[in-house]
């Protein structure tokens, strides 16, 4: 087994998405010879995890989409029985008021979290165990609404139908998560902890951006609604 196989073995074990042989060749060649396979297959997870994966040969040719009429409305409800990993590009917290998502941005900027009613302080982790980024704390709450997108760039809006570990204001933008089996309903994702799976990583640009223009949104609706019932 060489190299690329014996990595790619790790990474498949660990339910991530299957990097194309190019991606992880290139990636093992960086890499100072003699690296362990466990260093090796830890570097892999923790760049697969925080690239974009609409990205030019990233993932492998194999890796499932949704089907190209997900959204269209008139569809009841569908089961995709296939294996799907997606990344997040937007998350609202649909049992909390928009001062309150507002509040929840700014304490992660700042580097707190909550745990129960006391805050505390978040701790950013590169990587935990095996490599894998740690996420910090999410905040309660919930159902969350989010919007997802598949390695063909495609955007699907998906909700919380029960709660799913992990998944919360605290989520970082470009956070990988893993369908499987997922039902769609009028075209939404229903997301359940038997079907969905957070597997972690960061896009640190595309959340800098939501973060900044999520803040703007919810900022000038309060605002809207102000002006409105004066």
């Amino acid at each position: 087994m060489t190299t690329t196989q014996a990595v790619a073995a790790v990474l498949a074990n660990q339910n991530l998405p299957k990097p194309s042989t190019q991606w992880l060749n290139a990636l093992i060649s960086s890499q100072r010879p003699n690296t362990p396979l466990t260093a090796v297959s830890a570097t892999a997870k923790v760049r697969l995890l925080s690239s974009d994966i609409t990205a030019a040969n990233l993932l492998d040719a194999s890796a499932e989409s949704f089907p190209p009429n997900l959204t269209n409305p008139a569809v009841k409800e569908c089961k995709l029985s296939k294996t799907i990993f997606v990344q997040l590009l937007g998350i609202e917290d649909l049992s909390r008021s928009r001062w309150d998502q507002i509040e929840a941005i700014e304490a992660f900027e700042r580097g707190e979290g909550n745990r129960g009613r006391e805050i505390v302080r978040v701790v950013a982790a590169e990587d935990g165990e095996n490599g894998q980024p740690v996420l910090p704390p999410v905040l309660g709450g919930g159902p969350h609404q989010l919007v997802l997108q598949d390695a063909k760039g495609q955007r699907v809006f998906a909700l919380e139908l029960k709660t799913v570990a992990k998944v919360g204001l605290g989520m970082g933008i470009g956070t990988k998560i893993m369908l499987k089996g997922v039902t769609v309903a009028r075209g939404m994702v229903l997301l359940e902890p038997a079907t969905a799976v957070v597997l972690g990583g960061k896009i640190e640009a595309l959340h800098k951006n939501w973060t900044a223009n999520r803040k703007k949104e919810l900022m000038q609706t309060i605002e809207a609604t102000g002006a409105q019932s004066q």
